[in-house]
């Protein structure tokens, strides 16, 4: 199957990319850059130096609908993070709103039935709940995109699967308040102190756990609109500091700051429910993994 994957050359991106290869699939990366070194670092210098990619600008329609000519599929991932939503919200807009409006017309445009894309635990607020009340442009970004999903479905039939992980964390993880799990894992691969910058409940789920579901929403039978709470496991600051303690008794990991601004929902089984066979790790084994695959790296590049 040959996938367009918008955002292709970013963290969870190149996580996906790298599975969809493993898998026998095509991969084609659509991204406002032509950088490859995320891309080299998760999936190796073979895999990124063959892989297709397409520069554009995910809110260009027209560009987005060439991109997307010729392939089965689309993965929906490019977005920018609340920050910079907050810091210009029309940028936002264009780029996690209409963007993901392009993703769909691409699809409609050359006949592909199914658009998997990120949306985010971010559509839910502070109070938390089980109906989403996003308190921050972002959040109401992605519950915007998830509402125009089921306008495309009820129109034009494509159907889709909208993902809301909380924390997503592993290698390559560089930026955004919620990549301090990640930058606690190579500050241990490295032999370094780090505190992470915030505190209370979050939900912790591994890119390759993420990227798992991504693939396996593939080939699952699909017709509707739906959106899956894709989760990890859930701890508080001093819960996460005991797992990082327990998969490294070494680690020198602090957690300081506030909470983060959306308190996770109620739980729920509906991602092993429409997608068999997926689950994810505990966050302890998550975060050795990391710890491992960033240690690999590092004496890689020491030779």
């Amino acid at each position: 199957m040959r996938v367009l994957v918008t955002g292709g050359g970013g963290f969870i991106g190149a996580w996906i990319v790298r599975a969809l290869a493993a898998a026998g699939h095509e991969p084609r990366i659509f991204d406002l850059g032509s950088d490859r070194r995320i891309l080299r670092f998760i999936a190796g210098d073979a895999l990124a130096g063959r892989t297709e990619w397409v520069s554009g600008d995910i809110a260009d329609t027209t560009a987005v609908e060439a991109a997307a000519e010729g392939t089965d599929a689309v993965i929906h991932l490019a977005g920018l993070l609340t920050p910079a939503c907050r810091a210009d919200p029309v940028l936002g807009a264009q780029v996690n709103l209409i963007g993901t409006l392009n993703a769909f017309l691409a699809a409609r445009r050359h006949g592909i039935g199914r658009v998997l894309y990120m949306s985010s635990i971010g559509v839910f607020g502070p109070e938390g709940g089980a109906l989403p009340a996003p308190t921050t442009l972002y959040g109401a970004f992605k519950l915007g995109g998830e509402y125009a999903a089921r306008a495309f479905h009820a129109d034009d039939r494509i159907a889709s699967i909208g993902f809301r992980p909380y924390v997503v964390y592993g290698p390559g993880r560089e930026a955004g308040l919620s990549a301090g799990p990640s930058l606690a894992a190579r500050a241990v691969a490295r032999g370094e102190a780090y505190t992470i910058p915030f505190t209370g409940t979050v939900d912790l789920i591994h890119v390759e756990d993420v990227a798992d579901a991504f693939l396996r929403a593939l080939t699952v039978p699909l017709d509707g609109a739906a959106v899956v709470n894709l989760w990890g496991e859930r701890l508080d600051a001093a819960g996460m500091l005991a797992a990082i303690r327990a998969a490294r008794p070494d680690a020198r990991i602090a957690a300081e700051g506030p909470s983060m601004p959306i308190e996770p929902p109620p739980a729920d089984g509906e991602a092993v429910r429409l997608l068999p066979g997926f689950s994810s790790r505990r966050f302890a084994s998550g975060f050795a993994a990391s710890v491992a695959f960033l240690e690999q790296a590092e004496r890689e590049a020491g030779i």
